[in-house]
C-alpha cells in the first residue's frame, strides 16, 4: 500500500502493535519482511504508520508472530482497513494535527474516563467557556484563530451527544469554581454539566477542596477504552502538547491513578447536589 499522507495517532498505534508482536516473537525486521516477500524498509514503514497494510498482511504477520488472540487480531484488521472520514477532517489544515488525532481516538473509543483538575472537561464545555480557556492559554492567538478551536470543541461535544458512550469524569471543585470568563458564563457552564448528568450522558464525580489525602493536582488525564483492553489509550496534556500512552505498563499506571483519584471523589448523586449548590451561590 502507498504511504499515508497524514500520520495519525491511530495509524501509529497499529504500527506500534505490529512492532510489539514482532519483537515478542524475537524476529528482526528483515525476517518479518521475508515472511511477506517484502523488504525491511516496508516493515519499518508499516510499523511507523507511514505505510498502510492490508487485512491479509495483518493476519499473516499475526500468524507468523504466533499471536492467537482472535479478538485482538480482528481489532488490528479493523484499524488497518478503516476508511472513516470523520467530521474532524474539515479542520485538517486549519488546526494542528493533535486536534484531529484526539477526535479520531475519541470517535473509536468504547468508553471515556477523565480526570480534570484545572478546567471543566472539554466534552462538557460551553462555547463561552472554551473560548475563554483557549484565549487565555494561548494569548498569541487572534480571535480568528481561536474560533476554529472553539468550533472543533463544540463539534466534539455534538458528536459525542449523537453517539453517546459510557463517559465518567472526575472533576476537582477548583475547576467548577474558577471563573475563566465571568459569573454568568460559569452559571451557564454548571447548568450544562447538570443537564448532561440528568440526561445520563455523563457521570460526574466531584473532588472537594476539603478532601483529605488528595495529592493529585497534576493528575489531569483521559483514558479511552479500545475494542479490546490491549488497545486502550491514555493521554495527558503537557506544555509540549498531548502525550499518548499505549504500552501495557503505562496503561496500568493510568488505571491505578484513575482509581486512586476516584476514591477521593464524591458519589455521583452527592456530586450532582454539590454542583447544584455551587450554581446557587453564583
Amino acid at each position: 500500500m502507498p504511504p499515508k499522507r497524514h500520520l495519525t495517532t491511530r495509524r501509529k498505534r497499529l504500527g506500534a502493535e505490529l512492532r510489539r508482536l514482532r519483537e515478542a516473537a524475537d524476529l528482526k525486521s528483515r525476517e518479518a519482511a521475508a515472511l511477506l516477500g517484502a523488504d525491511a524498509v516496508q516493515i519499518s514503514q508499516i510499523e511507523s504508520g507511514v505505510a498502510g497494510v492490508s487485512a491479509e498482511r495483518v493476519r499473516r504477520l499475526a500468524a507468523h508472530y504466533g499471536c492467537t488472540d482472535e479478538p485482538y487480531i480482528e481489532a488490528l484488521v479493523a484499524m488497518a482497513t478503516d476508511r472513516t472520514r470523520g467530521w474532524w477532517e474539515e479542520f485538517r489544515g486549519v488546526l494542528p494535527p493533535v486536534f484531529m488525532d484526539a477526535a479520531e481516538v475519541e470517535h473509536h473509543a468504547t468508553f471515556v474516563r477523565e480526570v480534570m483538575i484545572n478546567h471543566v472537561p472539554g466534552l462538557l464545555q460551553t462555547p463561552d467557556y472554551a473560548r475563554a480557556v483557549f484565549s487565555y492559554m494561548r494569548p498569541e492567538l487572534s480571535p480568528s484563530e481561536v474560533t476554529p478551536r472553539v468550533e472543533h470543541r463544540m463539534a466534539r461535544r455534538a458528536a459525542f451527544q449523537s453517539a453517546p458512550k459510557p463517559y465518567e469524569t472526575l472533576v476537582h471543585e477548583f475547576a467548577l469554581r474558577v471563573r475563566v470568563s465571568d459569573r454568568q458564563a460559569l452559571r451557564e457552564q454548571l447548568g450544562v454539566i447538570l443537564d448532561e448528568i440528568e440526561t445520563g450522558r455523563a457521570s460526574v464525580r466531584v473532588i472537594p477542596l476539603d478532601q483529605d489525602g488528595f495529592a493529585g493536582a497534576g493528575t489531569s488525564m483521559t483514558y479511552l477504552g479500545g475494542p479490546v483492553p490491549k488497545l486502550d489509550t491514555g493521554w495527558r496534556d503537557s506544555p509540549a502538547g498531548n502525550r499518548y500512552f499505549d504500552s501495557e505498563p503505562e496503561l496500568m499506571r493510568l488505571q491505578t491513578l484513575y482509581q486512586r483519584v476516584k476514591s477521593a471523589s464524591l458519589e455521583p448523586d452527592a456530586s450532582r447536589d454539590f454542583i447544584h449548590r455551587l450554581a446557587k451561590e453564583l
